[in-house]
């Protein structure tokens, strides 16, 4: 079973930007989905990227279209997520997970491996 390990996150003034890597064990196939959450205090967590590590396919959530991008390394089996313009409403623990589902959707009951997850603060 893949699992997964977060880095990255941190206190960032608004409007700064932030790199966060999520490295995989291992991808175990072309056809993996890989995903970045954000779980923000005291709310659900909830898909804002994901990535096809075959060909680099991505799919975003409309909100973050805009300053999020998401990219990966197969090499190094990392997923990253580049957040730029940062605003309070980020705030919250980002986590990536592992799907097989090829969907244009990022729900968090298709996805697997969760990992620990790294901090995001923006103060307001």
């Amino acid at each position: 079973q893949v699992q997964f390990v977060e880095s990255g996150g941190g206190l960032v003034q608004p409007g700064g930007s932030l790199r966060l890597s999520c490295v995989a064990s291992a991808f175990s196939s072309e056809n993996d989905i890989i995903g970045w959450f954000r779980q923000a205090p005291g709310k659900e967590r909830e898909g804002v990227a994901r990535i096809r590590t075959g060909d680099g396919h991505t799919y975003y959530v409309p909100r973050v279209k805009d300053r999020f991008t998401i990219s990966r390394d197969n090499d190094k089996n990392t997923v990253y997520l580049d957040i730029s313009s940062l605003q309070p409403e980020d705030t919250g623990v980002y986590s990536c997970a592992v799907s097989t589902y090829d969907i244009l959707t990022i729900a968090q009951m298709l996805y697997g491996s969760w990992g620990q997850g790294t901090q995001v603060t923006v103060p307001s």
